[in-house]
């Protein structure tokens, strides 16, 4: 294990929480934030949202808790090799999806049409909404009350406009400086993560092959030495053996590349590395491979007609629904209805977003489905 670098984040200098408490001891300010994430209810609903494949469509694909899970892995790997703190890196890897929508990234584009108008919708920006305000689980305070260097983590990006709203977590944005090491290799932990669990599960789900895979580089390589290693291997394992080979030249790439930036920018403390370039990154012809990985993903996978018949079901599930609570607020359950009287389309925008796929599929039946109970 490498000792804990100088550029570290430090929760014994952390720039606090928005209301102030007693320490944690024994634990670190970072592990009391990530023992918040684990035990919240937003954290528990990942269970039952979206990756790619819609909850019900299969057991064993990947859901948005599996994925956090995985960056979190990824997350701590890179953070003991080079030092970081661990469980800073591990609470951004599981709270960066706490804002996420039912039905994946289609869930996110529709709200964002419907809340044109009422400031917009962002998966980024939801996930502080949820941790500053939306848990309600404390006596004295809304939110889970992070520290400051959690709640800057988890906000990946910004517009000068919300920047501006927000103030203080997101100077950075107009500032044009960089978060912890700790953020910027969570955010990679996560690239990494969805693009080589994307691949298993498109050729678990039979919409993309291994024939159509031989033409990205990087799956090509690694495919070759694990037939050449393994001739009788088929299947599973296969793609295994593949998949994780992936990985691994990934998270050693990017090891080698950030290190060779923090020996050329030696910064030494976590507000040098603010002033800085990014330092976590792959280096240019990783980036290349990992480009048109994703490009593959994109056009094969998430642009399969299969894929974009259940989306679009989506779109119009989530839009019926916002359309009815909007149209009459008393619908909306109790507590929400309370917020609805001081912002009706973020109540609903709110309470839409914190749905998984099949709550959202049980909301809409009971709307609009005379033969379902209330």
């Amino acid at each position: 294990m490498a000792e804990r670098a100088p550029y570290a984040a430090d929760p014994g200098a952390s720039r606090g929480r928005r209301h102030p408490e007693p320490a944690a001891a024994p634990r670190s300010e970072f592990q009391r934030d990530r023992d918040r994430i684990v035990h919240s209810t937003a954290f528990r609903r990942l269970e039952y949202k979206t990756q790619v494949f819609i909850n019900h469509e299969g057991d064993l694909f990947r859901t948005r808790l599996t994925h956090s899970l995985e960056v979190a892995q990824i997350g701590r790997t890179l953070a003991r090799v080079l030092g970081l703190d661990e469980d800073l890196t591990e609470t951004l890897a599981l709270a960066h999806d706490l804002g996420h929508t039912p039905f994946g990234h289609v869930g996110q584009d529709v709200l964002n049409e419907l809340m044109a108008e009422h400031g917009g919708f962002e998966h980024n920006l939801q996930s502080l909404r949820v941790v500053d305000s939306l848990e309600q689980k404390y006596a004295e305070f809304e939110g889970l009350n992070l520290t400051f260097e959690a709640r800057e983590g988890i906000l990946k990006h910004c517009s000068k406009k919300n920047a501006e709203k927000l103030g203080e977590v997101a100077g950075r944005f107009l500032a044009g400086r960089q978060p912890s090491l700790e953020a910027q290799i969570t955010n990679l932990a996560d690239e990494i993560a969805y693009n080589n669990h994307d691949v298993d599960d498109g050729l678990r789900s039979g919409l993309i092959s291994l024939e159509q895979l031989e033409g990205v580089d990087i799956f090509a390589r690694h495919l070759d030495t694990v037939r050449g290693l393994y001739p009788r291997l088929h299947d599973r394992r296969l793609i295994h053996e593949t998949v994780r080979r992936m990985i691994n030249t990934l998270v050693v790439d990017l090891l080698e590349e950030t290190r060779r930036r923090i020996a050329e920018h030696r910064p030494d403390g976590l507000e040098a590395v603010r002033g800085c370039p990014p330092l976590a990154a792959f280096s240019s012809e990783m980036r290349r491979q990992a480009l048109e990985l994703k490009q593959f993903l994109f056009h094969n996978l998430y642009r399969h007609y299969r894929v974009e018949r259940m989306s679009e079901k989506a779109r119009r599930l989530l839009r019926e629904l916002f359309v009815a609570f909007t149209g009459q607020p008393r619908l909306l359950p109790p507590e929400h209805r309370e917020r609805a009287e001081e912002d009706l389309h973020r109540a609903v925008c709110d309470y839409i977003a914190g749905m998984t796929d099949r709550f959202a599929i049980r909301e809409h039946r009971r709307l609009y489905d005379i033969e379902e109970l209330a």
